[in-house]
């Protein structure tokens, strides 16, 4: 169990984001007998879950809907179907967004082709080719 401060520690944000996530019900918060806002264990998790999406720029309420189908005892079709719905158009988007980056490759001469492409981790190249080839 941790008060707002210890949690703002371990998961490396700051107390007004733990505030605000809870303000909103990413997160969910006890009481103690003080009054204090207790968060369990989990919490840490949701917060690396929560940090994680925003880099990929998902939207909080969507970021929300995602943790809440995470936690559901009951799995509800239409639920699944909405984040199925929601991953394809990210991957459009990143299909599009490949496709600008490629484009621009294609001007540059072969040297700073290659700088460009050795500095691309291994994960990133695989991750590129097969959503390509997903989305053709």
């Amino acid at each position: 169990m941790y008060r707002i401060s210890e949690l703002a520690s371990v998961a490396n944000v700051s107390k007004r984001t733990i505030d605000y996530y809870t303000s909103i019900g990413l997160l969910v918060a006890e009481r103690s007998k003080a009054n204090y806002r207790i968060y369990h264990e989990d919490a840490v998790e949701d917060l690396k879950f929560i940090e994680h999406c925003k880099t990929l720029h998902i939207p909080l309420e969507e970021i929300k809907k995602k943790l809440e189908l995470q936690k559901s005892t009951t799995i509800n079709d239409n639920d699944v179907e909405d984040q199925i719905s929601s991953v394809t158009e990210h991957m459009k988007y990143l299909h599009d967004e490949i496709n600008n980056l490629l484009s621009i490759l294609q001007k540059m001469d072969s040297k700073r082709k290659e700088a460009v492409s050795e500095k691309l981790s291994p994960e990133s190249v695989s991750l590129i080719q097969s959503l390509r080839l997903i989305s053709s």
